[in-house]
């Protein structure tokens, strides 16, 4: 490496982390790092409870395994144990925890997602400092905290948040392996490995082949060694994994709850199957619009695939900001380290392995993202946020340590106005959104890159006899980060002051030919429950419309694919709340509520009204007082098609409410013959039934219940839904709840 002008950014030279290295730290380092993890954690913390229940979906099962130690293990929707969400239950444990000591409400189920994201951002640090210097690892931490995308997933109560602090504590694991062969890290590694496939199964995996060949390879130690260590890493991720997948299949199937997701009630099956290969394939039976088109041109309803996915109009915004530099930057730092020691045991080729792994994971984790054509949502590309952090603050570091030479510089210079320009692009698809900042960081960028240039090109003329480089540089660098960062962190503020509700979610405003934007947003009470006929607040949507409108019929919501409107991507409401799920479908004007089935009807799903497939229902007083009545009675106060709307009213009533095919509706859970058995033995009250076009607009109008929850009428296992709704209607009579429809389970007609 050429030799650079020092400045005080600097970081030393890199060095592995020992006790005589700590001691010499820079006396910033350890402030700086503490405000770098604070500021991550009040912007995590942020109105938090803005978002309510989030997922209900998810809640539910928080709830039911608050009160059922079975439900906790099993990750049931409901403390009756009918069924299991679609995941295995990880990621939902800590929140059950926490409503366990501390009751149930918002900020008991999100704040430990939010702890997640600055323990990511924490983990991340560490993993950069030891090779590149605490400059670097401030900058990935920062560019990691200030990812659109990790803002709205560390707030919300998905798998993801988890999933993605697993992935960045396999890759720091791995990182500590290497620098030495160090067997129990690598085990480590697997152990996080079997931890995160018991968040979200199969994607756990997906980042295992470049890290694995890279130990295999560059692991300072001979060949035999390093297969033992990598087989006894294996070992590890199986006994982490896979202890409760043999609990749950071994476990007799009559006695615990049904596998959501699954068709034949088995986890291997929603392992490889709906939750595995489907997703690439498209071939997810049970799904509700996943699959390529004819030909394998596409994702079919969830976007067109190829190398651009992860730059699209939905999806950009989300996680790209830094993209293009990040691999920039992962090739420079492979060029800057290409001649050194394949193996491990130097300073250089420790930093080649760094770049290795995490552009490696960037590189696999992208292109599984781009090319999949099974169900694929924005939000999923959290899991690229700390490989591309990473990526950001390695690369810089290298760059400017090598800034003397006129390539480096170039390079530094030129991501600069790279990224300047890809974030005016980037703002540009956000109409009437902040129009002054794509034109300030664009001439930003500009500047920093010509600063950068003219400060190292006179360093390196100088030489240390001038301050002309220590005068230039620092500022032009304070410049340039700034023009790099202010698009992403302009879109975490919009992200943190709206509240995110329902199945799919969107950071930042909306965009044109995509998703996103504060409209239909919902404000929640203190303790999480959807606020009553007409309430509102900042971020909520005006009665009857949920839709923000836009050009050219943009909805404004997150929206489903195929929704009426003009386009794959129009939506309606981000949060399934007080408004009609899609557009009316002409120049952007906002979806009316009573419309029937605007926004599910392609997955044969709820019709007007808040309530849906994606979304939750809003449940009145009159409706919950009905579930609470002689509640200790029934295993199941009541049953309804579609885990979203029956997780609604299980949140609403704090009792146990089945969900009649798990989420899609589509799941054969129960079969017809076991409803009647808990039927006839009492252990249900009411079925709640399908408000039909008009009623339903009716009950949306009114801001209460009458969410559809009939997803399941057309799924593979649909007719076994639809099989319990019909016998139900011929042999119980309907009442009017509110503005929902209950059939009194124990009291058949004469």
């Amino acid at each position: 490496m050429t030799t650079a002008v020092p400045t005080a950014f600097d970081p030393p030279a890199p060095q592995p982390v020992t006790a005589s290295a700590a001691a010499r730290r820079p006396a910033w380092e350890r402030p700086a790092l503490a405000a770098l993890l604070c500021c991550t954690a009040l912007l995590l913390l942020w109105d938090l409870g803005a978002s309510g229940y989030a997922n209900s979906f998810y809640s539910a099962a928080v709830q039911a395994g608050s009160e059922s130690w079975k439900a906790f293990f099993f990750g049931s929707s409901d403390a009756g144990n009918s069924i299991t969400v679609d995941k295995p239950p990880a990621a939902l444990w800590p929140m059950m925890l926490s409503v366990r000591l501390f009751g149930l409400g918002a900020w008991q189920i999100l704040v430990p997602q939010a702890l997640m994201g600055v323990a990511t951002t924490g983990v991340l640090y560490a993993a950069v400092r030891r090779q590149f210097g605490p400059a670097a690892g401030l900058l990935s931490g920062a560019a990691f905290a200030l990812t659109p995308v990790a803002a709205l997933m560390f707030r919300f109560n998905n798998p993801d948040a988890l999933l993605t602090l697993l992935m960045t504590v396999t890759v720091y694991c791995l990182l500590r392996a290497l620098d030495g062969a160090h067997t129990r890290w690598l085990v480590w590694a697997g152990v996080a490995v079997g931890f995160a496939f018991l968040t979200k199964t199969l994607q756990a995996f997906v980042i295992l082949p470049p890290l694995a060949l890279l130990y295999a390879v560059c692991a300072p130690t001979r060949l035999r060694r390093r297969l033992g260590q990598l087989l006894l890493a294996g070992l590890a991720m199986v006994a982490a994994g896979g202890w409760w997948v043999a609990v749950v299949e071994l476990w007799p199937a009559d006695s615990r709850p049904y596998i959501g997701g699954s068709q034949n009630n088995s986890f291997l099956e929603l392992t490889l199957g709906y939750n595995g290969l489907g997703r690439i394939n498209g071939n997810e039976t049970g799904s509700v619009g996943g699959g390529g088109r004819p030909g394998g041109g596409g994702g079919g309803g969830w976007g067109e695939t190829g190398i651009d996915r992860l730059f699209s109009a939905n999806i950009g915004g989300q996680i790209a900001w830094l993209l293009p530099a990040a691999l920039v930057l992962l090739a420079a730092g492979l060029v800057v380290t290409w001649r050194a020691r394949r193996a491990t045991d130097s300073l250089e080729g420790m930093a080649r392995a760094a770049f290795l792994a995490w552009g490696g994971a960037l590189l696999i984790t992208g292109l599984v993202f781009s090319y999949m054509q099974g169900i694929f949502h924005e939000y999923y590309t959290v899991a690229l946020a700390p490989f591309v952090a990473a990526l950001i603050g390695m690369g810089t570091a290298v760059l400017w340590e090598e800034r003397g030479s006129l390539a480096a510089s170039l390079t530094l210079a030129g991501t600069v106005v790279l990224t300047a320009v890809w974030s005016y692009v980037l703002l540009g698809r956000a109409p009437g959104y902040l129009p002054w900042l794509r034109w300030a960081v664009l001439p930003a960028g500009v500047l920093a890159a010509a600063g950068l240039l003219l400060g190292s090109r006179l360093g390196s003329r100088l030489g240390s006899r001038s301050g002309a480089g220590r005068a230039v540089l620092p500022a032009v660098a304070a410049l340039g980060l700034a023009a790099a960062l202010a698009g992403p962190f302009a879109y975490c503020l919009t992200t943190v002051g709206t509240g995110h509700t329902g199945s799919i979610v969107t950071a930042g405003p909306a965009v044109a030919g995509g998703r996103g934007g504060p409209g239909g947003a919902m404000r929640f009470g203190a303790g999480g429950e959807l606020p009553q006929s007409g309430a509102g607040g900042p971020g909520a949507a005006p009665q009857g419309r949920t839709g923000q409108a836009l050009p050219n019929g943009q909805g404004g919501g997150p929206g489903l694919p195929g929704a009426p409107g003009g386009g794959p991507a129009d939506g309606g409401a981000r949060s399934g709340g007080p408004g009609q799920q899609g557009q009316a479908g002409q120049q952007g004007q906002a979806g009316q509520q009573g419309q029937a089935g605007q926004g599910f009807e392609r997955f044969g799903g709820g019709q007007g009204g808040p309530g849906g497939l994606l979304g939750g229902t809003r449940v009145g007083a009159e409706a919950t007082a009905a579930l609470r009545a002689d509640a200790g009675r029934y295993t199941w106060v009541a049953a309804g098609t579609g885990s979203q709307n029956a997780a609604s009213y299980q949140l609403a009533s704090g009792e146990p409410v089945m969900a009649i095919g798990g989420f899609n509706g589509s799941d054969p859970s129960p079969t017809l013959e076991k409803f009647q058995a808990y039927v006839k033995a009492g252990k249900i009250h009411y079925f709640i039934g399908q408000s039909g076009g008009a009623d339903a607009g009716q009950a949306g109008r009114a801001g209460e219940d009458g969410g559809g929850m009939r997803q399941g009428a057309g799924g593979p296992g649909g007719g076994t839904s639809s099989a319990i709704e019909t016998w139900v209607k011929e042999n119980f009579t309907a009442r009017t709840v509110g503005a929902a429809t209950f059939y009194d389970l124990t009291a058949p007609k004469a």
